[in-house]
């Protein structure tokens, strides 16, 4: 088996091992990061509605002119902070962090800090 396919069927039972105990609700919606090799995106999701009240992500037109490389810590911590406003501005302060399955260290901490910064609560 090739070794991608093994990284990718690890990563996918780690997330389905979290998402069982992690659930998105009016009070404390989830947010949820997705990490592609080029662009780092995060989301507000209510799971009760299935609805996604506020997303940001690398490929916005706030953060694109700003960014030198899309593809590292800082540019995960803004996409954090971009995240955390939005929500502040939706009236959310609290939320559930899902990592989707990575592991929580570089862009993914990076997004988190950026978001905690900004005044969100998880």
């Amino acid at each position: 088996m090739d070794r991608n396919i093994r990284k990718r069927q690890a990563r996918l039972k780690r997330k389905y091992r979290v998402r069982k105990k992690i659930y998105g609700t009016e009070e404390r919606p989830r947010l949820t990061v997705y990490r592609s090799l080029k662009h780092i995106y995060a989301q507000v999701i209510v799971d009760t509605d299935g609805k996604t009240i506020c997303q940001a992500s690398t490929l916005d037109k706030e953060l694109k002119g700003k960014l030198v490389k899309t593809s590292n810590r800082e540019a995960a911590k803004a996409v954090g902070a971009l995240v955390a406003e939005r929500a502040r501005a939706t009236e959310i302060t609290q939320v559930v962090f899902d990592r989707n399955g990575y592991l929580y260290h570089g862009r993914v901490k990076a997004l988190a800090d950026g978001a905690r910064e900004r005044g969100l609560i998880f």
